[in-house]
């Protein structure tokens, strides 16, 4: 693991800046990986985060973001720490600064919570977006990467599933509708204004972690997601892992799911920013980025041990209504358009995982300003990536 301080004297080359870009959510888990590729490619970019879910240690800016700072030695333009129902601070930030494009991470994504307060969901995740492009449009800022989600397929009819499957049926969650509201509003808002350019990205699985060790997934609260529960088992934060449904039509009876290394989602919004800006790209194009390949809940856990030669205790209870059994990407769209490809193993995805795991227990937090669970609470997990963090008693 590379250390602050050697961070901070490594002789650093100054480039010629690429454009200025809008990040939303920048301070979270994919948000802070992507910023170290733009960086290190020479954008300049503007954050802005509510910070509802992020850990701001001793000033105003997220450690996750001085952390960025520290792993590229390349300053942030400027931070804001603002929401996008926020409309007369968004409005200042476009009047202050002449935004090349934007990428749209910002919104709440939790599975689980979606169903208990849909209504949140839809104002801050709908409502947010449509601020953010009013915005764009007023300001004359025409190119957007969207954050989107393999839950717009809902259960999804074939495998692997491509951009050509139908998006907005059988899905079982406020969570995955948002994200297919905003994808319908970007197409409408692309057929209107013919300048306009989208290219949304459906993500599946993001799990690992930069082989630094300094960034990660640092869920605040109990994590709902596969990855960085088994990581806090491992370090000793949970005592064993809950596995939702072991009756599956799948090759162990758990959850199949597609797992992709947080850096090569990173990779993939670089390569996306990039073919948007140097071809003008307009119009509505929809890329899933996976591997291709699903992994059961019981084989990443298998994995996950194999990598860090640690053990997982863990208990399989009953399946929760509205989990599916399987599904993975084809991603051959975004070989052809982007030239991406998803290069790290599983194997790769488990030991920066735990690299960052083990070398932070605590995310992002320092274990004085920890909060931990007592002995009559425990975790709940299955293997969406995307689930709320709640706490459930015993």
């Amino acid at each position: 693991m590379v250390t602050y301080k050697e961070l901070k004297t490594m002789p650093r080359k100054k480039e010629l800046s690429r454009g200025v870009i809008l990040v939303t959510g920048a301070a979270g888990y994919v948000g802070s990986h992507t910023l170290i590729e733009l960086l290190n490619s020479n954008y300049e970019v503007v954050c802005l985060d509510n910070c509802c879910n992020a850990v701001i240690n001793d000033d105003q800016m997220p450690e996750s973001l001085k952390r960025v700072e520290l792993i590229t030695g390349k300053k942030i333009l400027y931070f804001s720490k603002i929401d996008l129902l926020n409309e007369v601070g968004l409005d200042n930030l476009f009047r202050t600064y002449s935004f090349d494009g934007v990428i749209h991470f910002a919104g709440l994504k939790a599975v689980g919570e979606s169903c208990q307060i849909p209504l949140t969901y839809y104002k801050s995740n709908v409502n947010g977006t449509l601020n953010l492009l009013i915005t764009m449009q007023k300001y004359n800022v025409k190119k957007i990467i969207f954050s989107s989600s393999c839950t717009v397929y809902g259960n999804p009819a074939y495998l692997p599933v491509n951009e050509e499957h139908s998006t907005g049926q059988n899905i079982t969650n406020p969570y995955g509708r948002t994200k297919f509201v905003i994808e319908e509003i970007m197409k409408d808002n692309s057929k209107a204004d013919l300048k306009f350019g989208v290219v949304s990205l459906r993500y599946f699985n993001p799990i690992g972690a930069h082989e630094s060790g300094l960034i990660g997934e640092d869920p605040q609260g109990i994590p709902n997601n596969l990855m960085p529960f088994i990581a806090q088992v491992a370090v000793g934060r949970m005592s064993h892992l809950k596995i939702f449904g072991s009756d599956f039509d799948t090759i162990d009876g758990t959850g199949v799911r597609d797992y992709i290394h947080v850096m090569d989602l990173a990779k993939g919004h670089l390569l996306a920013l990039d073919k948007m800006l140097k071809d003008d790209l307009i119009g509505f194009h929809a890329i899933n980025l996976g591997t291709g390949k699903g992994y059961s809940v019981l084989e990443l856990v298998k994995a996950f041990e194999k990598a860090n030669n640690l053990t997982i205790p863990y208990e399989i209870v009953g399946r929760r209504p509205g989990d599916i059994a399987c599904v993975y990407a084809n991603a051959v769209k975004a070989s052809e358009i982007l030239n991406w490809e998803a290069e790290k193993s599983v194997l790769e995805m488990c030991k920066d995982q735990w690299n960052w795991q083990s070398n932070n227990p605590y995310g992002f937090k320092s274990e004085k300003n920890s909060i931990e669970l007592n002995n009559n609470q425990t975790a709940i997990c299955c293997p969406n990536n995307e689930a709320c963090n709640k706490v459930v008693t015993k």
